[in-house]
């Protein structure tokens, strides 16, 4: 009689970025067998009886084991797992929304008179926090111009604790020198953390490169259908587990119907970056040629700044294209409505190609002035790549910017 298997045994992980988003972190034998991860839609969890509870609450609970729906459930550890697995980290931490994981991260590396660094071109809204909100509580920020290492590293005091940044940035795909950031801020025991949204664990993994903690807006390309909210962090076990004690007091967890959608997005992910990386180098490459488009941001194009650092550290760069339209804002407005294909709406990563203008989406209430002064011209349009054929999107483009 052979051998049985072991229940816990775990499925083929792979040694690629395709292989690890289908089989990492997934289980080979199931409650009941199903080959789809189940959704465990339970706020709270039974013990046998005394004896049981005493186990659990002494550590021996066993591995998947839960007692209450704030701090843990079955269907959200599976995509936890499965996105530690994707970055290459000891373990990862699943939020309500891209926010919930990075302020929580935050706040769980800060305290009173801690000293955080973001380079300016971080994602506004974490800005908002770090600059705004924690400033009430004594944390203490300094904003660093884009990419400048040289003046990261100036910045830094006694008591830094956080350096923060995007690779790429939102919305001008700047790619930070990670390696170089990591040697900087490792001898000094602080802490890295970069919004690797735009680029996913195709793209890009940061902790290969050093980096301490990487967060995403899971409601982008790791859900990939605009039908999700969610966030995620990845890191070292220590880290995460005072991020995951946090959690459990702030109560931003992630809702297992939610998790599951995740999970199921995850799996196709590979393809469905590869072929955004694809569609969005083609469009990039034909928009820099184009009379009208004054300027294109993408750092598969040798023009872009970030290009050499981008090349060594990415496989891929990435399904959002930002480019700057000769025209006044409501020039460029004509162009964006004279589009066929993409949708005008915030956001980015899913199967359906989004187009909007920074100037109106995000910066609305201020003038073209201020817009100016916190580098967002009211020419720019960024446009993120969907799923639709390669050659129809490049000429569904190439048509509106005829319009006069």
């Amino acid at each position: 009689m052979s051998e049985q298997r072991p229940r816990d045994v775990r499925q083929f992980a792979g040694t690629t970025e395709a292989s690890r988003a289908v089989h990492g972190g997934e289980r080979r034998v199931r409650a009941g067998h199903p080959l789809a991860e189940p959704i465990v839609q339970s706020a709270t969890y039974t013990f046998d009886d005394t004896a049981d509870l005493v186990r659990y609450m002494e550590g021996h609970g066993g591995e998947g084991r839960e007692e209450y729906g704030r701090y843990g459930n079955p269907t959200v550890r599976a995509f936890e797992e499965k996105l530690a697995a994707l970055e290459g980290t000891a373990d990862a931490l699943a939020f309500a929304s891209g926010m919930a994981a990075i302020t929580t991260t935050i706040l769980a590396m800060v305290k009173s008179g801690s000293h955080v660094v973001l380079f300016s071109d971080c994602y506004r809204r974490t800005r908002q926090f770090v600059t705004g909100f924690l400033d009430r509580f004594g944390v203490r920020a300094t904003l660093v111009p884009p990419a400048d290492l040289d003046a990261l590293e100036a910045a830094l005091t006694k008591d830094t604790r956080l350096v923060v940044s995007e690779a790429p940035t939102n919305p001008y795909q700047t790619v930070l020198d990670l390696e170089r950031l990591a040697a900087i801020c490792r001898p000094r025991r602080i802490k890295t953390m970069i919004d690797a949204t735009f680029a996913t664990p195709i793209n890009l993994r940061p902790a290969a490169h050093g980096i301490d903690l990487v967060v995403h807006s899971a409601t982008k390309y790791l859900g990939g259908h605009n039908d999700v909210l969610g966030g995620v962090v990845a890191g070292p076990e220590g880290p995460i587990s005072l991020v995951r004690d946090l959690r459990h007091v702030l109560g931003g967890v992630l809702d297992p119907h939610a998790a599951y959608l995740l999970h199921r997005g995850v799996k196709t992910l590979a393809v469905r970056v590869a072929q955004q990386n694809r569609s969005a180098l083609a469009l990039a490459a034909r928009l820099e040629a184009h009379p009208r488009v004054r300027r294109v941001w993408y750092p598969g194009l040798a023009s872009h700044p970030s290009h050499a650092i981008a090349s060594r550290l990415m496989s891929g760069f990435g399904g959002v294209v930002t480019f700057a339209v000769k025209g006044d804002l409501a020039a460029v407005s004509r162009v964006v409505d004279a589009m066929k294909i993409p949708r005008i709406a915030p956001s980015l990563g899913g199967v359906e190609s989004l187009v909007e203008q920074p100037a109106l989406m995000s910066y609305f209430e201020l003038s073209s002035e201020e817009r100016l002064a916190l580098g967002m011209s009211d020419d720019l349009v960024r446009y993120a790549v969907g799923l639709e054929d390669t050659d129809e999107l490049v000429a569904d483009v190439l048509a509106a910017l005829e319009t006069p």
